[in-house]
């Protein structure tokens, strides 16, 4: 099992944790919602808990409860800067479909 960040991805996170002054690194999940079922949840973790599984990619943690590995595992994280907007993007080979409008998918 894995989750990894892409460099620019892992740049990004510790730009931000720097920013912030605080942090554990980055907490990916997800929630039931949309035309396609699930979303991805991203946040910064202040915290490590026992019920979480963490990965390390250039230096930066990826932080994911154990509940979401089965949805997520093997996804790569990368950062996408495109003139005025910037996101996170996700190769997650788990995702079998996704609404047209990208903000929702579901798993095999």
């Amino acid at each position: 099992m894995t989750i990894r960040l892409t460099e620019a991805a892992a740049e990004r996170v510790r730009t931000q944790l720097n920013n912030r002054g605080q942090g554990a690194g980055l907490r990916l999940g997800v929630t039931t919602t949309g035309c396609s079922g699930l979303a991805y949840v991203v946040n910064f973790a202040d915290e490590i808990l026992d019920e979480d599984n963490v990965y390390t990619s250039y230096g930066v943690q990826v932080i994911v409860d154990k509940s979401c590995i089965d949805y997520l595992d093997g996804t790569e994280i990368d950062f996408q800067e495109d003139g005025l907007s910037s996101s996170f993007t996700f190769n997650n080979p788990n995702v079998e479909g996704e609404c047209g409008c990208g903000e929702s998918f579901t798993v095999r």
